[in-house]
């Protein structure tokens, strides 16, 4: 059974730039909940709770049971606004669930065994995921916190693909999975391996700088000797 996350809130009638500068003063979020066949409402949340809740993945992707002024409501968070350098929220924006709609959410992989994998037990090997999480479609009652990815028979070379996740039922990704769209999820290689393709990457580029150098140089040159051609 999924666990229920709750957060509390209450209404504004004050909008606007300034309002919404006296709420955060306040210690205060400013934030609107949309959707199903309600008006869009402006609320306000408390800050310190808010921003705790928010360091979970199920925060992102989760339904919330959002109570506001009492009423309570199932809503997905939509829009997190954040200040550029302070822990600060600016802004969030919730949208409310219809139980027997279908939703699409971007829902976070959990990698999990990779330290027990023939991988993880060889030297110089580095298993590294490819993707965090991945869109999915289901009824909101059928929304995961999180997909666990079993990486315990992982071998050096291996590469886990989209369609190898066992997706929980009635869940499912919205990408068509088929031979040309199957993108990895997991990879297992030698660390050396990764280092000579970074040194290679970084040598071809060095090597494109220096072809467009010479071309500019060699152009310079060409309209020096065109001048020096007319001025005669």
């Amino acid at each position: 059974m999924a666990t229920e996350h709750k957060l509390s809130a209450s209404g504004r009638k004050d909008e606007g730039k300034g309002a919404s500068r006296r709420l955060r003063h306040a210690a205060q979020i400013p934030a609107i909940v949309y959707g199903g066949d309600a008006k869009p409402q402006s609320i306000q949340l408390e800050h310190e709770k808010t921003w705790l809740a928010s360091q979970n993945d199920w925060f992102y992707s989760s339904i919330i049971t959002l109570d506001v002024d009492g009423t309570p409501q199932q809503v997905l968070l939509r829009d997190m606004q954040r200040h550029p350098y302070r822990q600060v929220i600016m802004h969030l924006d919730f949208q409310r669930v219809n139980a027997n709609e279908a939703i699409r959410v971007s829902v976070p992989l959990h990698f999990i065994n990779i330290e027990t994998s023939p991988a993880g037990k060889t030297v110089d090997v580095a298993v590294t995921s490819e993707m965090n999480e991945v869109e999915v479609t289901c009824l909101p009652k059928d929304l995961p916190e999180f997909i666990e990815i079993d990486l315990g028979n992982i071998a050096v070379g291996d590469t886990v693909h989209l369609s190898d996740v066992k997706f929980p039922e009635g869940v499912t990704p919205t990408l068509k999975i088929d031979d040309e769209h199957n993108p990895a999820v997991a990879v297992a290689r030698f660390v050396k391996e990764e280092v000579e393709e970074e040194v290679a990457a970084e040598g071809e580029e060095a090597a494109e700088a220096a072809e467009g150098e010479q071309a500019e140089g060699d152009g310079g040159e060409a309209g020096a000797a065109g001048e020096g051609e007319e001025k005669k």
